[in-house]
């Protein structure tokens, strides 16, 4: 493994692996507080999980349109004033 990885190839997937899948459990974990599911059975572990995920991708987009969804709301318009 520490061939593969050490590897031209094996270093571009795990920089990709770093930038993209590792911080959104981080911040479900540390950020939303999941540190272990609090329900039993997988049908409510996984139901557990697609909240949490919901959460994190609703906080994304909140984050995302807050800054871009009205940029012209900062602006006086002149038929106003």
């Amino acid at each position: 493994m520490k061939r593969k990885i050490d590897s031209l190839r094996g270093r571009m997937i795990y920089g990709k692996r770093i930038g993209t899948a590792e911080p959104v459990f981080a911040d479900i974990r540390f950020n939303k507080g999941l540190d272990y599911f609090t329900l039993g059975g997988k049908r409510k572990v996984n139901t557990q999980w697609l909240l949490f995920c919901l959460v994190h991708d609703l906080g994304k987009i909140h984050q995302l349109g807050s800054a871009t969804a009205w940029p012209e709301a900062g602006k006086k318009h002149s038929s106003l004033a």
